[in-house]
C-alpha cells in the first residue's frame, strides 16, 4: 500500500506524553526497521486510557494524510491482556492498533475494511514486555507496513466484529436539537456532535427561520464564523475546523466558564 516515489509516511497518536522516552524509544524502532519513514506526531497527550478521546482525535486526523500512510495508535489500558492487536485496511491507508475501540470511527465511515489480528512474531521485537506493546508489537509492525510488507501476512484474517465504543449523535427531543459535547480541546472549546448539515436539515424540517444554543444557563443567538467573532470573554458558537458545533469563548475557556466538560447537553432551539 506504501505510494511510489515517495517517502513511507507513518503517525503516531499516543497517550504516553513527552516527558518520558516512550514516544522516542518507539520512532527509534520504526527508523531501525524503516530508515527511510516520516514520523508525524498527531498527538501524544490523550488523556492516560482515554480510548474515547483517542478515537474521536484520529477521526479528525486520518482524512488528511495520503494515501498508503500507516498509524499507530497507542492507547492501550488492556496492554498484557488477552486483547488483540490489529492491522487494519481502511480508506487506502492502514492502523495498527489495540482492538479496544480507538478505531471506532475509522471503521464507521469505511464502505468497507479489511482486519488482521497481528500475530506473526518475526515482524515483533526479539523480546515483547507485557507493559509496552507499542515499542515491541505496533512499533515494528508498523514499519515493516510502511516497508511494503503486505498487510495478510501479519496474522490472520479477522471475520467477525472488531470493539467498537458509543458513537455520540444528536437527539430530536421536545425542547429542541440535543446535541452532547464529544471533546474539549486544549484552548477550553466544547466540540459537539452536530454537524451544519444536521443543524440545516432540522431547521429544514421544522420550518424555523432561526434558533437559539444554549448550555446550561447560558443562551447564544448568533452562529460566529471566527472565534473572534465576538469581544474578548463573550461566549460565542460557530463551526469549528471539525466542521461540528463548537461552543467557545474569545480569549477564554468554555469549559472553565461554563464549568462543563464532555457529555454535557448543547441545546438548539428553534425560533419561529
Amino acid at each position: 500500500m506504501v505510494s511510489e516515489g515517495r517517502a513511507p509516511l507513518i503517525t503516531l497518536l499516543t497517550d504516553l506524553g513527552t516527558d518520558d522516552i516512550y514516544v522516542g524509544v518507539m520512532k527509534a524502532v520504526m527508523l531501525g526497521v524503516c530508515p527511510g519513514a516520516r514520523i508525524v506526531d498527531l498527538c501524544h497527550g490523550i488523556e492516560p486510557q482515554d480510548t474515547q478521546q483517542a478515537a474521536f482525535l484520529l477521526d479528525t486526523a486520518w482524512r488528511y494524510c495520503p494515501e498508503g500512510t500507516v498509524h499507530v495508535i497507542v492507547v492501550d489500558p488492556g496492554v498484557g491482556s488477552e486483547r488483540r492487536v490489529l492491522a487494519v485496511e481502511a480508506h487506502n491507508q492502514q492502523f495498527v492498533a489495540p482492538d479496544n475501540g480507538v478505531l471506532t470511527y475509522v471503521l464507521a465511515r469505511a464502505r468497507d475494511y479489511r482486519a488482521f489480528s497481528v500475530e506473526r512474531e518475526d515482524y515483533l521485537l526479539p523480546e515483547v514486555s507485557q507493559t509496552f506493546h507499542g515499542r515491541d508489537i505496533l512499533a515494528p509492525v508498523a514499519a515493516h507496513l510502511a516497508r511494503g510488507l503486505p498487510t495478510e501476512v501479519v496474522g490472520p484474517e479477522l471475520e467477525g466484529e472488531l470493539c467498537v465504543l458509543p458513537i455520540s449523535r444528536p437527539v430530536i427531543s421536545a425542547a429542541g436539537l440535543e446535541a452532547h459535547v464529544v471533546h474539549v480541546d486544549r484552548f477550553g472549546n466544547l466540540v459537539t456532535d452536530l454537524s451544519e448539515a444536521d443543524l440545516y436539515t432540522w431547521q429544514q424540517e421544522r420550518g424555523s427561520q432561526g434558533f437559539i444554543v444554549r448550555v446550561g444557563d447560558s443562551a447564544i443567538e448568533d452562529i460566529s464564523l471566527t472565534y473572534a467573532g465576538a469581544q474578548p470573554g463573550e461566549l460565542i458558537a460557530l463551526f469549528g475546523s471539525t466542521g461540528q458545533l463548537e461552543i467557545a469563548v474569545n480569549m477564554g475557556s468554555a469549559a472553565e466558564c461554563l464549568g462543563v466538560g464532555r457529555g454535557a447537553i448543547v441545546l438548539a432551539e428553534g425560533e419561529a
